[in-house]
């Protein structure tokens, strides 16, 4: 059975975050994809950072993408793919918008699944129940502050539930087939070949083991002309590519930090776990903490925003030039805003100013932590303007780096860890920290 090539479409650039080796693509230009069809790796991801965007900007992204994917297919005689829309392990992200936008550009699926377990993180699935563990404890998400999220609420941890209410009804409840541990252990060939019609699965999996089982059983059948779409989070990429071990170990990555120098670390994301682990790094040897006060980005000029990414460049090199790392952070009070075009339009406003600090950064550091999904796209679209990356491995589990070509214009061979906000505990982002930090 021929390995088919797995085309991820990643709604920010996090859902690498259980392979490696393998290309991060942030251009959907047909050149570009051709690109990743014809990479040595079985899987590829494109960053869509649709997340980030209104669910029409999302539509108009992904179907954009997908008719340059067939033409690019067609031209690199690709015959066997899976394609997957990546998305958060918290149920976050604009489903069923996307995965609905790949089918009527890529058309006549049997089946989309929904596989939001991501194990590395404390999430499973358990009889259609979607779990985050929190402080040890299984808590269903609906539970958790991710469901209450001012973009992508929710109101049910049952997967089924969750469907109806996404799809306003028109994929109601009971018309969801569920695949529960016992299915997905014995084998679902069977009922895998039954499928037509674009039907809807919702997937168990509380172990690594399970999803490895379903995913042989999908590549089986795929094999037999099936063809299948996926709303995953990233611990079924690990099972569908099949990859070895990474080849630099974790603890290791120290090894790529560019002549020993300190870095800079990126903070954007805002949910309480990030908020702990900034605290958790701000106590680790060698940091120092420049805070960005984005409330100033609801009123002020053009002139007063600039005078305080000045400001903040300034004592960004003052610390560098001691030796130190700067942590640069947005402030962490809660905002309110009148609708979700203003919340979008505002997020919009403090990345291009995180990005801009990004690009002010000295030549010469060592290493980059980004912390945050939609951070973390944007550093590597628009902070540092690459067309793609290479994907080394994970420093922490969940927890990707990539590096820079060694043609970068200002930063070559620079190491970038994508850290998502809702990933490790409170010692985490300081545990990545120290790993890089030549000497620490």
């Amino acid at each position: 059975m021929s390995q088919p090539k797995i085309i991820v479409l990643d709604d920010d650039p996090t859902g690498s975050q259980t392979v490696h080796s393998c290309l991060l693509l942030t251009r959907w230009d047909v050149e570009t994809l051709r690109l990743g069809l014809a990479d040595d790796s079985p899987i590829f991801f494109v960053l869509t950072n649709t997340r980030a965007l209104t669910g029409l900007q999302a539509d108009a992204i992904v179907r954009g993408v997908c008719q340059n994917l067939k033409e690019a297919i067609a031209l690199e005689g690709i015959e066997d793919f899976l394609v997957v829309s990546r998305s958060d392990s918290t149920l976050r992200g604009h489903y069923p918008i996307e995965t609905d936008a790949i089918a009527a550009e890529l058309g006549s699926f049997d089946a989309h699944f929904l596989t939001p377990a991501f194990f590395e993180g404390g999430r499973f699935t358990r009889d259609s129940i979607h779990y985050l563990v929190v402080n040890g404890v299984p808590t269903p998400v609906h539970e958790t502050e991710f469901a209450r999220d001012s973009v992508f609420a929710y109101s049910y941890s049952y997967l089924p539930d969750y469907v109806e209410e996404k799809t306003q009804g028109r994929i109601p409840a009971d018309r969801v087939e569920r695949f529960v541990l016992e299915d997905v252990r014995w084998g679902v060939q069977d009922r895998l070949l039954k499928l037509h019609d674009n039907q809807c699965v919702v997937v168990d999996a509380e172990t690594q083991a399970d999803m490895n089982q379903f995913a042989a059983d999908v590549l089986a059948v795929a094999a037999q002309g099936k063809r299948f779409l996926f709303r995953s989070a990233a611990s079924l990429l690990t099972a569908l590519a099949n990859l070895p071990p990474q080849p630099i170990a974790p603890e290791d990555m120290a090894a790529y930090t560019r002549n020993g120098k300190p870095g800079a670390v990126i903070v954007g994301s805002h949910v309480r776990k990030t908020t702990e682990q900034l605290e958790g790094l701000l106590e680790a040897a060698g940091t120092v903490g420049v805070e960005v006060d984005v409330s100033h980005l609801l009123n002020d000029s053009v002139d007063q925003r600039n005078a305080l990414l000045d400001s903040i460049l300034e004592q960004v090199r003052s610390i560098h030039k001691e030796g130190k790392t700067p942590v640069i952070f947005t402030s962490r009070q809660e905002l309110a805003f009148t609708d979700t075009q203003t919340r979008l339009n505002f997020g919009v406003a403090v990345s291009s100013l995180l990005m801009d600090i990004v690009r002010g950064l000295p030549d010469e550091i060592g290493f980059l932590i980004s912390k945050g999904g939609i951070t973390s796209n944007d550093v590597l679209s628009s902070g540092l303007a690459l067309t793609s990356a290479r994907l080394l491995g994970q420093i922490l589990p969940g927890v990707s780096v990539v590096r820079t070509p060694d043609d970068h214009s200002q930063f070559p061979n620079l190491p970038v860890v994508l850290f998502p906000g809702n990933v490790g505990d409170r010692s985490s982002l300081a545990a990545a920290y120290l790993r890089l930090a030549v000497g620490s």
